[in-house]
């Protein structure tokens, strides 16, 4: 079974990532990771696109399979995208290489459906 992996990277202002993870959660992640994080922008950056930037970030990385990925970018940019108050950029990269006990996970659960 060959099973495609991707992480879905999303950067949202503090505060927001509990509602990233329920989006996530609805679509069928089964859970992520949240990092605290700072973001940096020049002044210039701020005036070309006209928006304030807040500093205060979180990252959150959501492990997935492949079938799930269009989805929750979709549902994820609808709820807390870039015309919300969160400010999400969301984006995925493949995940390459796993480790066995990983990818069994993915397979018992391919298997179950």
């Amino acid at each position: 079974m060959n099973i495609k992996l991707f992480n879905i990277v999303g950067i949202v202002n503090e505060g927001y990532s509990d509602l990233v993870m329920d989006v996530a959660k609805d679509c069928g992640a089964r859970g992520g990771t949240i990092i605290p994080a700072n973001g940096s922008v020049t002044a210039d950056a701020t005036k070309l696109y006209g928006i304030g930037i807040h500093p205060e970030k979180e990252i959150v990385l959501i492990l997935v399979n492949e079938k799930l990925v269009d989805d929750m970018l979709n549902k994820l940019y609808d709820k807390v995208g870039s015309n919300s108050e969160a400010m999400g950029i969301f984006f995925t990269l493949p995940v390459t290489h796993a480790s066995d006990n990983l990818l069994k996970q993915y397979k018992k659960e391919k298997n179950e459906e």
